[in-house]
């Protein structure tokens, strides 16, 4: 099976996918190494504007879905009309719903031990038919070189084919982008908060504030002093540079020279 096509956004390939094909793509194996599936929104694609290395990270991805709102509204205007969300909570919880017969063997790796083993029970209510095989809580330092190979060989010990990661944007794409290639025979997803989001233990924003691109400002509610800093930048500058990259992309499309549609702003990597 092939993989989807990708269109940029501000800068970063985002994945034209959708829910039904990604239950499909978890069936692909390669004897290289992994199958990476990034999961990027506005925090992520901004953040690779200002770091070399995460946006090598995003772009080396097999799959990066769209999994913020104004990413899906940008793609939907410049690549896709048709373009859904395919967002990490939902789609960790769909994968594992849907695991009977599909020869899916699940490792949760990131977060907390409390946090894993509430994950756990939990998808034992949600989920009966998900083989569970092994998970991990690892160090919240940076990993050494060592400790990275001892996490691919406890979990291809397990015998895992599906690896959900829950470390958190930056450390997770990094993470999955270091140890790919020795992790052959699986597909390694990382989704984020997904972990606390399925345990319980954080709340999600409401459906009509995710449809309406309001899930920053639910988030920002339950967590002002960690993330004020993060949205205060990253969502005007992401409006200007999706803005830019719309607005070539229509005069592209009668025939004049758009110049750069991916934009510029101070601090970015290109």
């Amino acid at each position: 099976m092939s993989l989807p096509a990708k269109a940029p956004v501000v800068g970063t390939p985002i994945s034209l996918t959708s829910y039904d094909e990604m239950m499909d793509l978890l069936d692909l194996r390669s004897d290289d190494g992994a199958i990476v599936v990034a999961v990027c929104n506005v925090h992520s694609v901004m953040s690779a504007r200002s770091d070399a290395t995460l946006s090598q990270a995003l772009t080396a991805a097999h799959i990066a879905t769209p999994d913020g709102v104004p990413i899906v509204w940008t793609l939907r205007r410049t690549a896709n009309p048709g373009q859904q969300r395919v967002y990490g909570p939902d789609l960790m919880h769909m994968a594992l719903s849907r695991s009977a017969n599909r020869g899916w063997r699940h490792y949760l790796y990131g977060s907390t031990p409390e946090t894993l083993d509430t994950l756990k029970a939990r998808i034992a209510e949600f989920a009966p038919d998900a083989e569970i095989v092994g998970s991990y809580s690892p160090p919240f330092r940076p990993a050494t070189p060592e400790e990275d190979a001892a996490d691919a060989a406890r979990i291809l010990a397990a015998g895992a084919n599906v690896v959900w990661v829950g470390l958190g944007m930056p450390k997770q794409e990094l993470w999955m982008y270091r140890i790919a290639d020795q992790l052959p025979g699986t597909v390694v997803l990382g989704v984020g908060a997904a972990f606390d989001f399925l345990a319980g233990i954080t709340k999600q924003a409401p459906p009509w504030m995710q449809r309406a691109g309001l899930e920053w400002l639910f988030r920002l509610s339950q967590e002002p002093r960690r993330l004020w800093r993060r949205y205060i930048w990253n969502n005007p500058a992401f409006a200007l540079l999706a803005a830019r990259q719309i607005l070539a992309t229509r005069l592209r499309r009668r025939g004049a020279d758009p110049g750069d549609s991916s934009g510029s702003l101070h601090g970015s990597n290109e």
